[in-house]
């Protein structure tokens, strides 16, 4: 019987990791909903609004499409963690300086411009809810330091289960709405033929949708919190799987229910909203005058858990990897090993709560002022290469000697693998062109 690696579920090949196989079951479920939570954004709801406002269901296929890339990412991440008992960062520093160079610009950049962005997209949806309390960048702030705060004292255990608590929030606004404007099953049925729109870029929108299912550095987070929940071995690898595969199906079910959305609302209706997460602000006014306040409300309550479990979400996972970064920095370290994750103590190092300092405090600069353009356009192509780059290394990793041969990847895994460097290679490409490069020198 075969994964969806390629691989048997029992290698005859064992190494220092390898453990008697504990059976799949659901009651151990929960890094998945973590990276499900985290990876599905507003900005994700808002391009599969407006995906399904401008081509109906034509593009249901791709929305899939994106979550079984996502899946082989994820896959790949974790698999490396329990086979070899080392983490992603150990392994990208295995290939080279560049790769500690990489992360290190990356981090910096990225988490200063994403945590204005995610103090932000919290904020919107709790002004709209509360309108005469205080201004839109008081909200921002306030969620800001709530998720500081709440990370910074808890362990992942007590992170999970507030995060299991939003997404089924999510779930259930997400697919209540789906429900609500009665999708053309038949059409919907239809676009699950992979037909691309008869429209300008129609191959580049289609990409950008693929690509933007569920996550980023968030996929590379996996692992680690693959490691918080404390699964260090082999013997875990099929609960890894059933864990993964119940992540992107709850991904999946996001996007699709929130395609039918803008299908039936904006497409029908010929409705354009706008891009970003002032979208959402704009389809709650349709859904009000459509269906009434508390459908609107509902909604809004939504919206707003998918913001702060991104927010939250990043807040740790991301600090996890930098205080995995920093400590195998340190002189005389030879490995980082997921043990060390699972104890706890990188939750609780000074570069953890270091880098929540850095996601929290100077991005609150940026609420009050015009974004710095220089530093915008590099973090939009700092973000694009990151997937290029998680999926490469992952190639590199789990197809040579550093990971043992009896989990090394198989041919469907090195397919998806390449097909998702390809598909993020374009992406970055474009992103980078896009960049109004005349106006940055």
């Amino acid at each position: 019987m075969a994964d969806t690696t390629g691989h048997p579920t029992e290698p005859g090949v064992t190494s220092e990791t390898d453990r008697p196989m504990r059976p799949s079951s659901w009651r151990h479920i929960g890094p998945g909903i973590v990276v499900a939570a985290t990876g599905v954004g507003a900005g994700d709801l808002v391009a599969t609004l407006i995906a399904g406002s401008s081509f109906g269901y034509t593009l249901l296929w791709a929305a899939i499409v994106g979550c079984l890339v996502k899946i082989s990412l994820a896959e790949a991440a974790g698999r490396w963690h329990l086979s070899t008992g080392r983490t992603l960062f150990d392994g990208w520093a295995s290939l080279g300086r560049w790769t500690t160079w990489f992360f290190a610009v990356y981090a910096v950049v990225w988490g200063f411009v994403y945590g204005a962005a995610a103090m932000s997209s919290s904020a919107l949806p709790l002004q709209a809810l509360f309108p005469d309390v205080m201004d839109l960048k008081w909200w921002a702030i306030a969620c800001g330091l709530t998720g500081l705060v709440f990370v910074w004292f808890n362990r992942y255990a007590v992170f999970e289960k507030v995060m299991t608590v939003l997404v089924g929030v999510m779930f259930l606004v997400t697919v209540y709405l789906a429900i609500r404007v009665t999708p053309n099953l038949p059409d919907a049925f239809a676009g699950l033929l992979p037909v691309l729109p008869d429209e300008k870029d129609s191959v580049l929108n289609t990409l950008g949708l693929i690509g933007g299912v569920g996550g980023t550095i968030t996929l590379a987070a996996y692992g680690y919190w693959v490691n918080a929940k404390g699964w260090t071995d082999t013997g875990w690898m099929k609960v890894m799987r059933l864990d993964n595969r119940v992540a992107y199906a709850t991904t999946g079910i996001f996007v699709v229910a929130m395609l039918f959305v803008g299908a039936e609302m904006l497409h029908s209706a010929n409705v354009a909203i706008a891009s970003g997460d002032k979208g959402l602000i704009q389809l709650g006014d349709i859904l009000e005058a459509e269906y009434g306040p508390a459908t609107a409300k509902f909604f809004l309550i939504g919206f707003f858990a998918t913001s702060y479990t991104s927010l939250i979400g990043v807040w740790h996972g991301v600090s996890l990897m930098f205080a995995d970064f920093v400590a195998r920095l340190r002189p005389g370290t030879e490995a980082a090993r997921g043990e060390e994750v699972a104890s706890g103590a990188r939750e609780r190092s000074w570069p953890f709560r270091a880098y929540l300092l850095w996601l929290t405090f100077p991005p609150i600069v940026l609420l009050f002022q015009d974004q710095p353009f220089r530093l915008v356009i590099v973090y939009g192509v700092l973000g694009a290469a990151f997937l290029p780059f998680l999926a490469g290394t992952l190639l590199w990793l789990l197809n040579s000697g550093r990971t043992p041969r009896a989990w090394r990847n198989g041919p469907l895994s090195n397919t998806m693998l390449a097909l998702a460097g390809l598909l993020f290679l374009v992406l970055c490409v474009k992103q980078i062109w896009d960049q109004p490069w005349s106006e940055f020198f």
